[in-house]
């Protein structure tokens, strides 16, 4: 895994988070759900490769 992964999950963190509190101090609840909801599946988007990756390392370990 490269550094870049973690700086980008970081950077992306920080706008949600920041998103985050604008919108609930504007009293946005809602969005502010669904900004993080976002924010969490893009993260997720970008670890799936890695996963994959993760697993066929395992698979190709226990030679299953």
């Amino acid at each position: 895994m490269s550094i870049e992964i973690i700086i980008k999950i970081a950077a992306l963190g920080i706008v949600v988070a920041l998103l985050n509190q604008v919108l609930k101090h504007a009293g946005r609840d809602e969005q502010a759900f669904f900004v993080t909801m976002a924010g969490i599946i893009i993260v997720m988007t970008w670890l799936i490769p890695y996963f994959l990756d993760l697993f066929d390392s395992m698979q190709k370990l226990f030679g299953l």
